[in-house]
């Protein structure tokens, strides 16, 4: 499992028609390009890559510093893969607020259309991507917008996206899911910030925020993990005792700040949640995060019984900043590139809606929009000169 972090500046507003007609053609056309050079499985490997995503989205000429660029990309992605059907090659279910909960009825959708057998595993797929960054991964973004891209042949890739409204910023968390080991251990073997402003990274998992951030996803969270099961495989009742004892108190040597506080624990909402947990008797965490009704309300107070109850202890890393290096570790892969190109440059191949580094010149835009469509639509048909002859440009480009 690999997954990937971006942070970026919460803003408002949307694309305009105009631009998001263009838009729609040109991620068609470039996801075309791709599949038919690489293959649909090298697709979801750049939609998995914050930076790549970044740029792609730059190209299509939203804002370069934006949160809004995640929800604009995807929302052109799936309206392209509307209009082409299977000819696109990556098939796109979920989106933005109450859209997102439409994607396992998507999946199922599509998975019926197009024969896929493996519908049931890419359903389960997309909803524990969702409910680990939503209530295992507690970095207070809340996850309001959750597309799921996928194959025929079962392979995909997850964009979401969180918001911070107080802080005023947004994460985007990246899944691509070619060789899952595991839900809740360490899902993302490689993080890259794309925040272009220092530090920010670094503030925002430090002091109470880095108090309050609960991570039952870190690697060093497993005893955590196994304890939180091991409570809810108890009886309910003893479980009620362990809360009255360990709320009680302030004591006179208390800390600053007790280990569980009776507002940490809320046993009237906790209860309904642990008796079901109880009856299913959940082998490990997954199966418990993956129960109806286990939110992030119930992951943070079982997490926290744990640790007064079997001294578990919990994680507070922020999961945008990396896991401690173990001896013998190989190199990062995902570590930048030696290149000094950013991200932002993309933004001059049309400009952007902000009007940086130039308005959107859509004489260009359609240019180019017909360029592609032009030589995908030839390659296809066997007349390859005009894709060979973009695949030489882009060579020089890289000289």
């Amino acid at each position: 499992m690999q997954r990937r972090i971006a942070q970026l500046p919460l803003h408002t507003g949307k694309a305009p028609p105009w631009l998001f007609r263009r838009m729609t053609k040109l991620a068609g056309a470039i996801t075309m390009a791709i599949v038919d050079q690489f293959g649909p499985e090298e697709m979801l490997r750049r939609l998995s890559d914050p930076w790549w995503f970044q740029a792609f989205g730059c190209v299509l000429g939203f804002d370069w510093h934006s949160s809004g660029l995640t929800t604009v990309t995807c929302g052109a992605l799936k309206e392209a893969a509307k209009r082409c059907g299977e000819d696109l090659g990556i098939l796109v279910a979920g989106g933005k607020g109450a859209t997102s909960r439409k994607t396992p009825q998507e999946i199922d959708q599509a998975a019926d259309r197009y024969g896929i057998s493996a519908g049931d595993q890419l359903i389960y797929a997309s909803r524990m991507s969702a409910k680990v960054d939503s209530a295992a991964v507690q970095d207070g973004f809340s996850v309001y917008q959750h597309a799921f891209f996928f194959t025929p042949q079962g392979r995909w890739c997850v964009v979401q996206q969180g918001m911070d409204t107080r802080r005023g910023w947004a994460r985007r968390y990246h899944w691509l899911a070619e060789t899952v080991d595991d839900f809740v251990c360490e899902p993302h073997e490689a993080i890259r910030d794309l925040d272009a402003a220092a530090g920010s990274a670094s503030a925002a998992a430090s002091g109470e925020r880095q108090l309050l951030l609960l991570n039952m996803v870190a690697e060093e969270a497993e005893d955590s993990r196994r304890a939180s099961t091991a409570l809810v495989r108890e009886h309910p009742d003893w479980l009620r005792e362990q809360i009255a004892l360990a709320t009680e108190g302030p004591t006179l040597f208390a800390p600053a700040r007790h280990p569980v506080l009776k507002a940490d624990v809320n046993w009237k909402r906790l209860e309904k949640i642990v008796t079901a947990a109880y009856e299913q008797q959940p082998a490990d965490f997954e199966t418990l995060l993956g129960m109806t009704g286990v939110g992030p309300a119930a992951v943070r107070s079982l997490a926290l019984l744990a640790e007064v109850i079997f001294h578990a202890p919990l994680s507070h890393r922020d999961p945008a900043q990396p896991r401690p290096v173990i001896q013998g570790d190989g190199p990062d892969e995902a570590s930048p590139t030696s290149d000094s190109r950013q991200w932002a440059d993309y933004s001059y191949a049309h400009g952007g809606k902000d009007g940086t580094p130039f308005p959107v010149d859509r004489k260009t835009y359609d240019r180019n929009i017909f360029v592609l469509t032009d030589a995908v639509r030839k390659a296809r048909i066997g007349q390859n000169e005009k894709m060979q002859a973009l695949r030489r440009l882009a060579q020089l480009g890289r000289q």
